[in-house]
């Protein structure tokens, strides 16, 4: 066996690091084009419908299919796609979101970039050009960001779950249009860890339980944000 210190080792520990920085870089910058198919779809489905509400986001988005029933009388439309980063919400904004006119946009993203090795840091950049573009195209729109849950099945990533918690949280207080909703700390027991009963078998996505107390916490904030925006925008292509 050769020591630690042997040239053959040195060589297969810098092949390894190599290979380890590889597999990082194609994840954390993967083509958003990879979600065209399912983008595509969704805006053939409602083409020329107007909503009070576009929830957009990755697949804790697309998973919730009770949004009419738990948010009635308001317009909801559901723009979940795929295991999506938030720079794919970016990339793909003006095609799901801007021709819906909404008066609240609510998003969730950033969970599964830290999953594939995305800084907080990184995130929040991306936060801040999704609501750079929000701003600029539905000036008087209301952003909402959920923040990233604490799934089981992620364990290792929480605590950059609960930096880039941190940092989104800080950047929307300065932002009169923008919602920070905490779902992190209301999803966790007693003793600080995730509540199992909120989510199905896989420990990643939620069930009925835990959609019911997503809506919980977000009803507050989304009631408050529609009367505050009770016309639709005006857009600026």
């Amino acid at each position: 066996m050769h020591s630690p210190g042997h040239p053959f080792a040195l060589v297969l520990r810098s092949l390894a690091l190599l290979l380890a920085v590889i597999g990082t870089t194609l994840s954390v910058h993967a083509d958003p084009a990879r979600w065209e198919t399912e983008i595509a779809r969704l805006v053939a489905q409602d083409v020329g419908v107007q909503a009070d509400v576009v929830f957009v986001g990755s697949s804790s988005i697309r998973m919730w299919r009770t949004l009419a029933n738990d948010f009635p009388g308001v317009r909801v439309l559901n723009r979940g796609f795929g295991g999506s980063h938030l720079e794919d919400s970016v990339f793909y904004f003006d095609r799901l979101v801007l021709p819906h006119t909404p008066r609240v946009v609510v998003l969730y993203a950033g969970e599964n970039d830290i999953s594939a090795g995305m800084t907080p840091e990184r995130v929040l950049a991306d936060f801040r050009a999704f609501r750079a573009r929000l701003h600029e195209a539905l000036p008087a729109t209301h952003l909402i960001y959920l923040s990233c849950k604490p799934s089981p099945s992620r364990a290792r990533h929480r605590d950059g779950m609960r930096k880039t918690n941190d940092l989104i949280a800080a950047e929307c207080a300065a932002d009169p249009l923008a919602t920070f909703v905490d779902i992190f700390t209301p999803m966790l027991d007693a003793a600080g860890e995730p509540r199992a009963e909120l989510f199905i078998t896989d420990r990643l996505h939620m069930n009925a339980t835990g959609y019911a107390l997503w809506t919980s916490l977000l009803t507050p904030h989304l009631q408050a944000a529609l009367s505050a925006a009770p016309t639709p925008p005006v857009q600026n292509r």
